[in-house]
């Protein structure tokens, strides 16, 4: 199977329908777009991936270590502990705790500590804390924060924010990662670091990215494959070429009859 099947996933709210029936997957080491209109119901997509909400109907299933698991009803640490870790599309750090804060709060389930070394402070204790540095350290480096370690998360600038929140998102160490629009409100010097970033993420750490974004260029440099929303359904699925091609696309966004 793939690393990532998802079977028929619907999500009602009372009478409304958010999400209808949409089946995709997605493979090891890949880079995978998720767009439309406002509306289409992207991001509550994204919330039932993750556990944020719980699917109406549908299966979530994801290759683990230790077999298929499907993820319908579990918590989302449970479902970040598997594997699947994402950002949002409003920033939420922990802003009043410093950069180098908000990245160990994320490491917690890799790397816990005993109890006994934790209220004794042995010499273990101090060798796992000096490891989690480095590891911190490592991270931010290839964002170009680690310069910032002691600075507090709300007096960063907002690309900085952005940046924190996906080298939070990685120091859970993911099989996928879900980047929910990280191009909210860059300018367009902003957005092409960001581009080259995510590029370098996937490269670098080898795991499979899922994003949705609205800045068409972005997705059409990055993107190995896209997936088209449209009121809650797949209207489509193709490389970035034969999505622009894609007339029910092009309707989707710019109107136009049947």
């Amino acid at each position: 199977m793939s690393l990532l099947d998802v079977k028929d996933l619907t999500k009602n709210f009372g009478g409304l329908t958010a999400v209808s029936d949409v089946t995709m997957h997605l493979d090891n080491n890949e880079l995978v777009a998720l767009i439309g209109p406002n509306g289409a119901g992207k991001t509550t997509l994204f919330n039932l991936l993750t556990g944020v909400i719980v699917p109406s109907e549908g299966t979530v299933s994801l290759q683990t270590d230790a077999g298929v698991q499907v993820l319908n009803k579990q918590k989302p640490y449970k479902i970040a502990a598997e594997g699947m870790a994402r950002t949002f599309q409003n920033i939420r750090l922990f802003k009043d705790l410093t950069v180098e804060e908000n990245v160990l709060i994320a490491m917690t389930d890799k790397n816990k500590e005993g109890f006994l070394e934790s209220v004794f402070r042995l010499p273990s204790f101090y060798k796992k804390e000096a490891a989690l540095h480095d590891q911190v350290v490592e991270l931010l480096s290839i964002f170009k924060m680690e310069n910032q370690l002691d600075t507090l998360a709300r007096n960063l600038p907002y690309g900085a924010q952005r940046r924190l929140e996906i080298v939070r998102a990685l120091a859970t160490k993911p099989k996928i990662l879900f980047l929910d629009e990280p191009a909210a409100g860059m300018n367009p010097e902003e957005t092409a670091d960001l581009t080259r970033l995510i590029q370098q993420i996937q490269s670098e750490f080898h795991i499979t990215v899922l994003l949705i974004e609205h800045d068409m260029s972005l997705v059409m440099n990055l993107a190995e494959r896209i997936y088209v929303l449209e009121y809650g359904k797949l209207i489509a699925e193709g490389t970035p070429k034969e999505i622009q091609g894609n007339q029910r696309v092009i309707n989707a966004y710019l109107g136009g009859g049947d």
